[in-house]
């Protein structure tokens, strides 16, 4: 099936983010991705540098005519978040991505597809490749480890880039022009906990959480969708004190910046209440549905009886994880009041684990008001210092302060408007850009950001529009070509 995406028009585009879903890159694992973008640009016979890190720069000259015009610095990742269906066999270090067209869009078989940012990795691509685009002198960026942590953005060094415009195509909709992004934290939490016998006349289940949709932590945090770690918290909250319920394990989510879809927990609860556990398992699912039913339809909330644990955690520790859990802050804090519609503050609730003894648990802050976000951690640190656990904050990154006089977004608005007839939309983005990094290395940079239509980005539901990757892909050209001298 994924063959016929190069196909579509314009296939210089689409031929290039075929042959990246070929090529396994999640974060952290991107050497494939690395080498197969190097030996791209040497292939072309252009001066392609790999730097310390494992970015890709790769220089591409003027074409004739166009010497004297502003250096442009096409920037895009190329790591892709590898989230998958718990019922789908995918191994995102070795397997390719089965991409294929459905309607309208393009999505994958049961992942993320690796549109984000595989179509700015395609275009840039395209365009180093190309001979019959004009534009000025290009250099190419390809970053490492976006999803993660950022960390290509921060080994990226002064002096390497000759650019005088930056254009981040790793934005989400098309016919709208970023000028801005949130700053971010991860927040870190371990609690540490003894084993306890199982009482006599216990039962064990498994408990899960599944069939959410989950999605991007940044970009979908204002959809209010559910988040599988709360829900199933709430529900083992309120069986602890009307069932008796204990804890053995638990386990939710698997990376920050994703909303997390599937929450499971290994319990027991005294015999005598089994059946009314259980009633109960099926009435909070149906409250879960109904509150959910408009933007988690398939959610589904169930109890399977299982083998009985080795051991469970300690009951002290377990009041503890479950209150402060269920105190957490989680979703959208605040939204801004600069920008109507967007989210200013939010924090997601990414992921729990117990294992050998200690139960950690990662959240991903955001906020594009620095104070806003060390309150936010203030908040965090309250609940878990109150509950005796231990946090620490790292993998912190600055946001990208809108500039509005920008050069290059008063010519992109020129340059869209000819092309398309209408002015596109200035946004700011509630996600991590690798602007305000590569702003603060580079600090004259005139930038911006831009992007085809993808949605659900994170999620095995990830899927881009095909008719806004032409329109994207025909104002890139369009833009290039209108870069003014220098």
């Amino acid at each position: 099936m994924s063959k016929e995406i190069q196909n579509l028009e314009p296939r210089v585009l689409w031929k290039h983010f075929y042959s990246i879903t070929q090529i396994p890159r999640p974060s952290k694992k991107e050497g494939k991705i690395i080498e197969f973008i190097r030996k791209f640009g040497e292939d072309l016979g252009l001066e392609t540098i790999v730097d310390e890190v494992g970015n890709v720069i790769i220089k591409k000259p003027a074409t004739p005519g166009m010497e004297n015009r502003k250096g442009v610095i096409l920037q895009g990742h190329l790591d892709m978040v590898p989230q998958k269906n718990s019922d789908t066999d995918h191994d995102f270090e070795k397997d390719p991505i089965d991409a294929y067209v459905d309607g309208d869009w393009v999505t994958a078989n049961g992942t993320t597809l690796g549109s984000d940012n595989g179509m700015g990795i395609a275009a840039a691509m395209a365009i180093l490749e190309s001979k019959d685009i004009s534009h000025g002198p290009i250099e190419a960026l390809f970053t490492i480890d976006e999803e993660t942590g950022m960390t290509g953005a921060f080994g990226l060094k002064p002096g390497v880039l000759d650019g005088d415009i930056l254009i981040n195509m790793d934005s989400e909709d098309e016919g709208e022009l970023y000028v801005g992004c949130a700053g971010g934290a991860n927040a870190n939490i371990k609690f540490k906990y003894t084993e306890e016998p199982v009482p006599a006349g216990h039962v064990a289940f498994k408990l899960a959480v599944t069939g959410l949709k989950g999605g991007h932590s940044g970009i979908d945090i204002p959809l209010e969708k559910g988040n599988s770690n709360k829900i199933l918290n709430r529900y083992l909250w309120h069986a602890s004190k009307k069932h008796g319920l204990r804890l053995a394990g638990i386990t939710g989510g698997n990376l920050r910046n994703a909303i997390p879809r599937e929450s499971f927990a290994i319990v027991t609860v005294p015999g005598k209440n089994e059946k009314d556990f259980l009633a109960c398992v099926k009435e909070m699912e149906a409250v879960y549905k109904k509150e959910l039913a408009t933007i988690d339809p398939d959610l589904k909330f169930e109890a399977v009886q299982t083998d009985k644990p080795a051991g469970l955690i300690d009951e002290d520790t377990q009041k503890k994880l479950f209150d402060s859990v269920y105190t957490c802050p989680n979703g959208v804090i605040r939204m801004s009041n600069d920008m109507k519609g967007l989210v200013e503050t939010s924090t997601n609730l990414a992921i729990i684990k117990s294992e050998n003894g200690e139960i950690t648990i990662q959240c991903l802050l955001r906020s594009s008001v620095d104070s806003a976000k060390e309150d936010l951690k203030n908040m965090f640190t309250s609940v878990f210092e109150l509950a005796g656990a231990e946090i620490y904050f790292d993998g912190e990154y600055q946001g990208w302060k809108p500039n509005l006089d920008s050069p290059v977004l008063k010519l992109m608005q020129e340059v869209y408007n000819k092309k398309f007839g209408k002015i596109p939309e200035i946004r700011a983005i509630h996600a991590g850009l690798e602007c305000g990094i590569i702003g603060g290395i580079y600090p004259n940079l005139d930038m911006i950001s831009l992007g085809s239509t993808i949605r659900y980005p994170h999620s095995p539901d990830e899927k881009v529009n095909i008719e806004t990757v032409k329109r994207f892909w025909e104002f890139m050209v369009e833009t290039l070509k209108a870069i003014p001298e220098k």
